[in-house]
């Protein structure tokens, strides 16, 4: 949705705030009729720093796609499952079988190879591409701990997700401040935020419950082989093109996952 939006030059800014905004009132709606809500500073200080580092995160990845091909981005970006699996190993009691720390390099490796592009044949701004790429993965590596921690804390997914929107919203309401006072948004814009909202919420609340049931250095890796979804999308909406190595380092990132899974 976020490299479709780039395509039909809707602002990132605009569709970013809506999608927190909706997605923010969902929470809360839930958490009120379901009296699942209960606030408290720790959730608050979580969740309002996740939210903004996703936030974040979902910027520069939409200002890469501007830069460069979707495929190859969201490949590069799922590498910020390096970041957790390094937290996790280093900070949480979490005993990880040799055959799905296998799976979790070849995934990694895979996006190493996606990538990868020979001499100066790219058609697209290679260095600024990479640099939004970095910041992406870094921004969403961080979200990826935070919520590991969260879930070690054993917070409330609810109030979790309440202040991780809130925040990131506080974010973004900043950022558009000026667009605010204009009224500029287009219908477009909304009807785009308004999906981004349902499924981002769908998504982060199984992502949280998949935490507190699962080993973290496990469900991290699968969690960003979200980054095939965008691959072919890629392929078949935006008529990509991807060269034969990066056709095999999709490949392999499949064998990575049922590596994980055995």
């Amino acid at each position: 949705m976020f490299k479709w939006g780039t395509t039909r030059k809707l602002s990132k800014e605009w569709i970013q705030f809506f999608f927190y905004l909706v997605a923010f009132l969902l929470v809360l709606l839930y958490g009120v009729f379901r009296h699942a809500l209960h606030p408290n500073y720790l959730a608050l200080l979580m969740g309002g720093l996740t939210g903004i580092l996703n936030a974040n995160g979902n910027l520069q990845m939409t200002k890469a796609f501007e830069k460069g091909p979707a495929s190859i981005t969201s490949t590069l970006i799922a590498m910020n499952s390096v970041v957790v699996v390094l937290a996790t190993a280093l900070f949480f009691p979490e005993s990880i079988p040799m055959i799905h720390w296998l799976g979790i390099v070849i995934m990694i490796v895979s996006a190493i190879v996606v990538q990868y592009q020979p001499g100066n044949k790219t058609r697209f701004e290679y260095k600024p591409w990479l640099l939004r790429c970095t910041f992406s993965l870094v921004s969403i590596g961080s979200v990826g701990v935070l919520l590991k921690v969260a879930a070690y804390k054993q917070i409330n997914f609810i109030d979790m997700l309440f202040f991780m929107y809130g925040g990131g919203l506080m974010f973004l309401s900043v950022l558009v401040r000026g667009e605010i006072m204009r009224l500029t948004a287009h219908k477009t814009e909304i009807k785009v935020a308004t999906i981004v909202g349902f499924l981002s919420t769908i998504g982060f609340g199984c992502y949280l419950f998949a935490l507190k049931t699962g080993p973290a250095s496990i469900v991290f890796p699968i969690i960003s082989l979200n980054c095939l979804v965008v691959m072919i999308s890629g392929l078949f909406l935006f008529k990509e093109r991807l060269r034969t190595y990066q056709l095999i380092g999709m490949a392999t990132a499949l064998l990575g996952l049922v590596l994980t899974k055995i």
